[in-house]
């Protein structure tokens, strides 16, 4: 919920999820600078409950245009 907020906030789109690991993935889209204010956000930050270990990005690539729409957290 606070990741969905944090990437709306930010004019992203994209999608997270928690899983049963204890972990989060997902996929954002938007400005370069804005997506890396994310990723700043989610290394450092992330919601009030979260313990940050560590933070991997992977699958980074440029794109014309969005894929995806609004930002969402998927169960």
């Amino acid at each position: 919920m606070y990741t969905e907020k944090e990437g709306l906030r930010l004019g992203l789109v994209g999608w997270v999820k928690n899983t049963y690991k204890g972990t989060v993935v997902g996929q954002v889209q938007g400005p370069a600078d804005m997506v890396e204010e994310m990723k700043v956000w989610l290394s450092k930050e992330g919601s009030p409950t979260s313990r940050i270990t560590r933070a991997s990005f992977t699958n980074q690539r440029s794109i014309d245009k969005l894929e995806l729409s609004g930002f969402k957290t998927r169960f």
